[in-house]
């Protein structure tokens, strides 16, 4: 009688402990709490202790299956919309900034921070919200009187600096205060645009079922030099192949968890999916439909700055701006002239001004993937280096700047493709 009169003690306590414990997660349900600043560069260094010095070298000798197809799958999404953007920028800055110096300031970016950066699971690229702020900009520029890649220069100065400051008053930590539903509707925004301008964009030319119109600018360019293109044949062999790759993609995915072949070959046919769908459509493009023509991505030609002079003052664009001139005096030099502001030297301390707006797009758009990226339930044992990170972004970017390259940031969707490409995962996800 006594035992059962303990086990009954014992069991009340319990359950109220259990109800007191209940209660104040009810409570503080939704709260986030901040840990105290680590001002001074306490913050920085605590990031790079956490990160860089504690993983670098386990990671970067963690040679494995995973890593020659998460190599190939980065690439593939990459390379596509850093092309695009490269177009987008030609547009925009009238051809200052093109698809080589996108190339370019990826490339360069990309490698560096995989090898330094703290969070190095997350991928830099271009992104909507900076190439509209690069149009801004170039606008100011044309306003102001002064020539567009040294204005943009001296703003870029001023972002490091900016990003100098708030990492080393851990001013990143707010960041943190993002709640869980910032997260999702942020990835929600920036998947949707993805997804729009992969199927079709109402709006504008983007999108798979846009080459069903006859008149996409890709038909016109692809039939200037054929009589006999089909833009019907065009339009709906993009289609085909466009949702025919997706298929694939799922349909290797799911054979991981399906009864063909051992663990092994499943688990590689799943890690290389990606890949493996491109090559198979790409192959049956050119075996089953060699004569029918399709868009393709627009690689330059030469490794050269994309502005190309009429002549020595490198300040008119050949050859829209001398048709009558046969060949261009050169191309822009790869190092920008700081010195180059038309005796407007006040510039160079109004660029702080759209250099704030800069640093708040970098802080939020790179803060939140970053946040998103580290969010608990992808049980990521490396450690998060907000303010080491934004300080490289800035870094970065002052570069790109004396370059003549546009600015870079954390990108939302390959960085949760990157996540989930590296992440082990059961049938139940």
């Amino acid at each position: 009688m006594t035992n059962n009169k303990n086990k009954d003690i014992e069991g009340g306590a319990a359950s109220a402990a259990g109800g007191k414990a209940f209660k104040k997660t009810l409570e503080e349900a939704g709260t986030v709490k901040l840990s105290p600043a680590q001002q001074c560069g306490r913050g920085i260094i605590g990031d790079v202790r956490r990160t860089v010095g504690t993983h670098w070298f386990k990671e970067v000798t963690n040679f494995n299956a995973k890593t020659i197809p998460v190599s190939l799958l980065v690439f593939i999404s990459v390379i596509a919309p850093t092309l695009a953007f490269g177009a987008s920028y030609g547009t925009i800055t009238n051809n200052q900034i093109g698809a080589i110096e996108t190339m370019l300031a990826t490339s360069w970016v990309g490698i560096t921070y995989s090898l330094i950066g703290g969070m190095p699971i997350c991928i830099i690229g271009s992104t909507g919200p900076v190439l509209a702020l690069s149009a801004a900009i170039f606008t100011m520029s044309n306003s102001l009187g002064v020539p567009y890649l040294t204005f943009n220069a001296w703003i870029s100065i001023w972002l490091f600096g900016y990003t100098v400051l708030c990492g080393f008053f851990d001013v990143t930590r707010y960041v943190k205060l993002a709640t869980r539903f910032t997260d999702e509707i942020f990835a929600l925004l920036i998947v949707s645009i993805f997804v729009l301008d992969a199927v079709g964009d109402p709006f504008s030319d983007d999108g798979l079922v846009r080459y069903l119109l006859q008149s996409h600018p890709s038909h016109e360019d692809l039939g200037e030099d054929n009589p006999d293109y089909n833009a019907w044949a065009s339009g709906f062999l993009s289609v085909i192949l466009g949702f025919g790759t997706t298929w694939l993609i799922f349909f290797f995915r799911d054979m991981k968890e399906s009864s063909y072949f051992n663990q092994t070959i499943r688990n590689l046919i799943f890690d290389f999916s990606v890949s493996a769908s491109v090559v198979v459509w790409t192959i049956v493009q050119h075996l089953a439909f060699p004569e029918t023509e399709t868009e393709t991505l627009n690689v330059p030609d030469t490794f050269q700055p994309t502005f190309s002079c009429c002549d020595s003052s490198c300040t008119t664009y050949f050859p829209d701006e001398c048709e009558d001139q046969a060949e261009a005096w050169g191309t822009r030099s790869w190092f920008v002239d700081y010195g180059d502001l038309k005796g407007k030297s006040w510039t160079i301390f109004f660029a702080a001004v759209p250099a704030l707006l800069a640093f708040l797009l970098c802080y939020l758009d790179s803060g939140i993937t970053w946040h998103l990226i580290n969010h608990p339930s992808h049980k990521i044992k490396h450690g998060d280096a907000y303010n080491y990170d934004l300080i490289l972004l800035g870094f970065f970017n002052c570069v790109n700047g004396m370059l003549g390259l546009p600015w870079l940031v954390a990108t939302t969707v390959p960085c949760i493709t990157h996540l989930h490409a590296l992440a082990e995962k059961d049938k139940n996800g």
